[in-house]
């Protein structure tokens, strides 16, 4: 598998990565083992988990009972022909969607009071490099490749721009919830700071929490860092705008760093 072909096949509950994205990530030896002999890791969404590794004739569990793993049909189904999904604005069905709206106290009538429309996730995003902290990063194959030449053009200049975060799933959203609302936060605090599943840009693979060296992540800091300086003037060049300045109309906090691809016209839209 060629790295300009490394892509993650999506599905409700289970998604597929390239298996060597990730082996330097597996917890024990076994896993790192069946990392390397196959090309794709099947991944349990809600919490990251390994569930197993298919391709090139193998087939290896990395979790007891994988054949009662809720959604395992779905995925494999998937991933046997991705490629038919390629390039086309193919979406996930929002149908999971409720219960994750409902588990938070939540329901439809969230986006109407924010002004945020519901985002579904793709079937498929490519590989766009790594962020950070040398996680995979996933976006549409356009907003990969604006991005990708947006950093080489920042780079020319001196600026050094580094993702902080890019593709987000639903559940990987509630989980974010969840794990402030344990922390004693309350639901209203944790709005002001993340859209509830189902409503951030980050579920359609076209934004990217941008930092720079140096910089602490997600922190307003950033807006006085040679890096925001260059994509306020730059960004527009390669179709990503701000999505979130102060005073936006979504009760969303100032958001510096949160960059979304929306297309571009010109010599850069290529």
């Amino acid at each position: 598998m060629h790295a300009l072909d490394w892509h993650l096949v999506n599905s409700d509950l289970i998604e597929a990565l390239p298996s060597r994205l990730l082996r330097d990530r597996a917890r024990a030896n076994a896993d790192a083992r069946a990392l390397a002999q196959a090309p794709w890791l099947l991944r349990r969404k809600r919490d990251g988990r390994f569930l197993a590794t298919t391709g090139n004739g193998r087939f290896t569990a990395l979790v007891p009972q994988l054949a009662r793993e809720p959604g395992l049909a779905d995925i494999l189904a998937a991933l046997s022909a991705p490629h038919e999904r390629a390039g086309r604005p193919f979406e996930l069905p929002l149908d999971g969607l409720l219960a994750h709206l409902h588990a938070l106290g939540l329901d439809e009538s969230y986006g109407d009071a924010v002004g945020l429309p519901l985002v579904a996730e793709p079937a498929r995003l490519e590989f766009a490099g790594h962020d950070r902290y040398r996680r995979p990063l996933w976006l549409l194959d356009p907003a990969a490749r604006a991005w990708r030449r947006m950093r080489t053009a920042a780079r020319a200049d001196d600026i050094a721009l580094e993702a902080i975060s890019g593709y987000r799933s639903h559940a990987y959203q509630l989980g974010i919830f969840e794990r402030k609302l344990a922390r004693g936060l309350t639901l209203p605090q944790v709005l002001a700071v993340n859209a509830a599943p189902g409503f951030s840009e980050h579920h359609g693979g076209c934004a990217i929490d941008i930092g720079t060296p140096g910089e602490p992540p997600a922190e307003e800091s950033f807006e006085a860092t040679p890096a925001f300086a260059w994509l306020h003037r730059r960004a527009g060049d390669f179709g990503f705008r701000m999505s979130y300045p102060r005073g936006n109309p979504h009760g969303i906090v100032y958001e510096p760093w949160h960059w979304r691809w929306h297309g571009v016209r010109g010599a850069h839209d290529t």
